[in-house]
């Protein structure tokens, strides 16, 4: 076969700040795909993206020419509408565990693929996976059968969905290409969009323990991704949140687990319930849905979902979680205002304890991660437990100790954070 195009032209194309035509952008997809364009030259078109960007027409095109790759799900035959959640990551975020039951709970379905954590980001895999008997990888057909059954499934993306973007994420992860806007949001539209959902509720995170650290980041982001759901015919809709602070009181796996039970138990932190149920709110809206997701919490609908949703997947929802062999416990300095808690501080001590991963095939603690046991605003007292480090292999205390030093500020009596919404804007289309 002969190729349209060689990649060494598209490539220098891209590196002298020139647009890429549609066509070349769709050869250079799928010959990647197929195995035609090494490596090392998608490597050096990356980095070329990277530096130099693309415009809106690209991004799209590229997007559609990931999508093309592979299989598009169809779940028009649903008896329910369809709607989805995407969060950029951060730590603590175990939103996606009591937001998929509970918007299940009141009348949509929620094909919430998910992946596994990397770095000091956790995986909403990683965290299941820690509840015995649960799996991660379903048939389309199966996915389907629960979807009309039970409402929600939270499971891995098949292997024929958008294999390009599968590919090219791995070959991003190693060469320093992960943080561009354009890469981000094709890597994660398509991917939504091939999977097949009505409608699509973006949580983009800001902040120091986010892909974007600052806010102007995170809106070309939110901007871009909400453009091209819109385009492919899927409502869109983005809300920026803090990523500033840990979400929650846990960062790990077993221990979020925990957490989202409290909420979805009708309790939980704060802060936890409050974006849950704001990004519901936005779900049920987008699949036109008019119902109340905070009594949904309060008088056990959402449990039930998530008892059925556990056990549609062969878990066992009522087995106890798993518990680290290890703990250590990080005292408070002194007396004073806990003013800040660096959430990339925490997420590195979590992975460090085990909960994370170095690289995708490394295998992760079910009980490893951090407790906390104050967020900036509190008054603590010396010798009083801030955080209390879960393992199983304890020599990794020293190190994850280390990663909070500096993590954290404390403030004399009377000293108040400055206050930081944690729902920092609402983007459409």
């Amino acid at each position: 076969m002969t190729e349209p195009f060689a990649a060494v032209d598209v490539i220098a194309a891209k590196r002298d700040r020139n647009r890429l035509s549609d066509a070349q952008i769709d050869w250079v997809v799928d010959a990647y795909t197929r195995g035609v364009v090494a490596d090392e030259q998608m490597s050096a078109l990356l980095m070329a993206i990277l530096l130099n960007g693309m415009q809106p027409e690209e991004i799209s095109r590229w997007t559609a020419a990931m999508i093309a790759s592979g299989e598009r799900l169809d779940f028009g035959g649903l008896s329910r509408p369809t709607t989805d959640k995407h969060s950029t990551g951060g730590v603590g975020d175990k939103i996606t565990l009591p937001l998929t039951p509970l918007v299940a709970a009141l009348g949509a379905a929620v094909p919430q693929l998910s992946g596994r954590g990397l770095g000091h980001t956790g995986g909403t895999l990683d965290k299941l996976e820690s509840i015995p008997g649960w799996r991660a990888r379903l048939s389309n057909a199966e996915m389907a059968r629960q979807l009309e059954d039970v409402g929600g499934v939270i499971c891995a993306a098949g292997e024929g969905l958008a294999p390009a973007d599968r590919k090219m994420y791995a070959l991003r992860d190693v060469t320093g290409t992960v943080e561009a806007v354009p890469l981000i949001a094709s890597s994660i539209m398509s991917k939504k969009i091939a999977e097949g959902t009505g409608a699509l509720v973006l949580d983009v995170k800001v902040g120091s323990g986010a892909f974007m650290k600052s806010e102007e980041q995170a809106r070309v982001l939110a901007q871009t991704m909400v453009r091209l759901g819109t385009d492919a015919g899927v409502n869109t809709v983005a809300l920026l949140t803090d990523m500033s602070t840990p979400l929650g009181l846990t960062a790990g796996n077993a221990l979020e687990v925990r957490e989202s039970l409290e909420v979805l138990a009708g309790g939980g932190p704060p802060d936890v319930v409050e974006l849950t149920i704001a990004l519901a709110r936005e779900m049920l809206e987008t699949a036109g849905i008019s119902a109340d997701p905070e009594a949904a919490l309060k008088d056990g609908r959402a449990m039930d979902s998530w008892k059925k949703m556990i056990a549609a997947q062969g878990g066992d929802p009522d087995a106890p979680l798993p518990v680290a062999q290890h703990t250590h416990q990080v005292l408070a300095p002194a007396d004073g205002v806990l003013v800040s808690l660096d959430a990339m501080a925490v997420g590195v001590s979590a992975w460090r304890l085990g909960a994370g991963r170095s690289r995708k095939e490394d295998p992760v603690q079910a009980g490893a991660g951090v407790e906390m046991h104050a967020k900036p605003g509190a008054e603590v007292s010396a010798g009083q437990p801030l955080f209390t480090l879960h393992t199983d292999t304890p020599e990794r205390f020293e190190q994850a100790v280390e990663a909070l030093e500096g993590g954290y500020v404390i403030a004399p009596v009377g000293s108040r954070p400055e206050p930081r919404p944690l729902i920092i804007d609402r983007i459409t289309a």
